[in-house]
């Protein structure tokens, strides 16, 4: 990939010492027309993310950011949130990157990869738990992690049932790879290819990164080359705490402007992580990220990409995620485990600590307490809205009108099947409320014969 101007590290520092020291009320005009849903210009962001760092303490600011992306967030996606599981399938890895303990130098992991009958039973923990879409985990490793085999686990994933059902959608975060691998993941089913740059400040990246991974183009080319396969939705992301998180945040928002302008198709998601310490890992973050500035980064990404779904994990503290759902995340992990094969086993040496320990129930019913819907929505991916199409209902906010019947139904199911008499009356509650938020008397009236379905038995329905 030839990295466009607007990608590459002199340009977006330059950008960022250009729009540097803006008066607030610069700020103030750039949030305002960020009401619009229309997203804002490369220097627009760049103007936020200065006077956001260098304003902290200015809490009127703040505010303004914070409720503008709330409430550009609910325009566009309502109140659910999506949630999922990570799935760690293999941690066998040919690169040594220094901030991730699958790196080649630790000698104390021992390696694994698992069977297909190991992913089957991984599978079936996490369906019984409530789950219904995973994000499946593979280290880079052509010999024990071959595209075949990532085949193999996602067909076999989707082969898995038990009596409380299925997992509907998987998604995928493998290494770069070649656009005709990425063709073999198309015809698997996958939903989202998700692909983190880490970092997108070249010299940084090249510091720490060994071994195929090291190649910066291959990396911030991947997304391209997954189009070029026929995969319609990618999710970028940074590994916050590695540089500057005003140029990751720029660059975030210039690599999705790039792809919309070069596909037509933005980012189907943008993850947030920010560095956690792992055994073995020595490295310790050189460009640290505050809660108050993690906050901020969630909100200025939503003003800039309104349309993009945004994921936090449980690296952060469940204290964090509860305002981040708020201002900005559309979807969330629960229950994870980063240990391959860790569901319902002893805990071997994780990717990564996690902050969020919570199982998903308790993560459901703290959701709800906060009159938001979870959801386990897969339908978009299975009714083809996806790609060019996806992008033309979220941009002006339509897809809420299809995310809200289907959060509220996909929340019935787990409510009759994984929850007792307390959480399930006040999850009726919460659909009771749900239901009087769709202005469409017949969608609104669609969707309670459909919850009615669902209590007598039914399952999987969706708009």
């Amino acid at each position: 990939m030839t990295i466009p101007p607007e990608l590459q590290t002199d340009f977006l520092a330059g950008l960022l010492r250009r729009t540097s020291r803006p008066a607030p009320a610069i700020a103030a005009a750039i949030i305002q027309k960020a009401r619009a849903k229309k997203g804002l210009a490369l220097e627009e962001v760049g103007r936020l993310l200065n006077l956001s760092a260098a304003a902290g303490k200015d809490s009127q600011l703040t505010e303004q950011l914070f409720q503008t992306a709330a409430l550009v967030k609910r325009e566009i996606y309502g109140p659910r949130l999506v949630l999922f599981a990570p799935l760690y399938i293999s941690d066998y890895c040919v690169n040594d990157c220094a901030y991730c303990n699958f790196h080649t130098r630790n000698r104390e992991l021992v390696r694994r990869k698992l069977t297909l009958s190991e992913v089957a039973a991984q599978t079936r923990f996490l369906i019984n738990q409530g789950h219904k879409r995973l994000l499946l985990e593979f280290g880079e490793d052509p010999v024990h992690n071959p595209i075949d085999y990532i085949v193999k686990v996602i067909r076999q994933i989707y082969a898995a049932r038990t009596p409380r059902g299925n997992i509907r959608r998987v998604n995928v975060n493998i290494a770069a790879t070649t656009a005709a691998d990425y063709r073999k993941l198309k015809a698997a089913g996958i939903g989202t290819y998700q692909l983190f740059q880490e970092t997108y400040h070249r010299p940084t990246y090249e510091q720490l990164h060994r071994g195929p991974k090291a190649d910066y183009e291959r990396q911030i080319g991947a997304a391209g080359r997954a189009f070029a396969g026929g995969i319609e939705d990618v999710g970028l992301g940074a590994l916050f705490g590695l540089y500057d998180w005003r140029f990751e945040v720029l660059a975030l928002v210039a690599h999705s402007q790039y792809l919309e302008r070069t596909y037509k198709v933005g980012p189907h998601t943008i993850s947030v992580p920010r560095l956690r310490p792992a055994p073995t890992v020595t490295y310790r973050a050189a460009y640290p990220v505050s809660d108050d500035d993690f906050l901020r980064l969630i909100a200025i990404l939503r003003l800039a990409l309104p349309y993009v779904g945004m994921i936090i994990s449980t690296r952060e503290r469940p204290e964090i995620r509860r305002q981040a759902f708020q201002i900005g995340i559309s979807q969330a992990s629960a229950g994870s485990v980063t240990v391959t094969g860790g569901y319902g086993r002893q805990r071997r040496q994780p990717q990564f600590a996690i902050a969020d320990e919570r199982p998903l129930q308790e993560v459901i019913r703290a959701v709800m307490a906060d009159k938001l819907i979870p959801s386990f929505c897969t339908a978009c991916y299975r009714r083809g809205r996806t790609g060019e199409r996806f992008m033309q209902l979220a941009k002006p906010g339509s897809i809420q009108h299809l995310c809200q019947p289907n959060a509220l139904l996909t929340l019935a199911e787990y409510l009759a099947d994984f929850t007792t008499d307390g959480l399930r009356e006040k999850g009726y509650r919460l659909i009771a409320a749900g239901l009087r938020q769709i202005t469409d008397d017949a969608v609104r009236s669609e969707t309670e014969r459909r919850l009615a379905q669902v209590r007598a038995g039914a399952r999987d329905l969706y708009f």
